[in-house]
């Protein structure tokens, strides 16, 4: 990886060679010991306090990336989107997936047609909504479509039940939190939205956190 110029994010990289032909794994990560070494490596920095987090998103810090551990998960939401992409993606669209160059991008990079968001509160009480831009949940809402046979209101429930009931009941959650460049430039009043979301079981005794 190395650093980009083109860009005031610390944690701002690109691969050195764009086909990978460099890439070696040295170790895996796995999900034994209910996600053991993962934690290790995600758990090192967690905030609890998203003012904290806004403030150091501010020059000279810039932080763009981080860990986050709400103190609870309020509720999942979702909003109607735009079903075609924007103009300005259809020329990525035609790039297709790196790995499957041969395939027509139309198939392998659908639109989603809603925007979800988690509302949870941070270690101040106050509730804070943040719209989830993760792969995971784009996967989820298309396998659960797929199930409900194109019911999108049940679909739409199928999600929430995985990532609000099942994760409230049964997981210890961390976000991860990234800005966008384009906000995080405009010095907006928060940059953040949720990439992903770290979701190893409860654990009634002995924990990292």
């Amino acid at each position: 990886m190395r650093k980009r110029t083109d860009d005031f994010r610390p944690e701002s990289h690109s691969p050195i060679n764009y086909d990978f032909r460099d890439l070696k794994i040295i170790d895996r990560l796995d999900t034994q010991g209910n996600w053991f070494k993962r934690k290790e490596q995600v758990l090192k920095n967690v905030y609890t306090n998203m003012n904290q987090l806004i403030e150091d998103s501010k020059a000279p810090n810039n932080v763009s990336l981080a860990a986050f551990r709400p103190k609870s998960i309020v509720c999942l939401e979702w909003e109607e989107d735009s079903r075609e992409w924007k103009d300005e993606w259809k020329d990525l669209r035609k790039q297709g997936d790196l790995f499957a160059t041969d395939k027509d991008p139309e198939i392998l990079i659908p639109k989603l047609p809603y925007k979800f968001f988690y509302v949870f509160t941070d270690d101040t009480d106050k509730e804070r909504r943040l719209m989830i831009e993760d792969w995971e949940i784009g996967a989820l809402y298309w396998n659960c479509l797929k199930d409900a046979e194109g019911n999108e209101a049940v679909a739409l429930q199928k999600v929430k039940e995985q990532y609000e009931d099942n994760f409230k009941k049964n997981k210890d959650i961390t976000f991860f939190l990234g800005t966008t460049r384009m906000w995080h430039m405009r010095r907006a009043r928060n940059p953040f939205v949720i990439i992903g979301v770290f979701y190893p079981k409860k654990e009634l005794q002995g924990s990292l956190f």
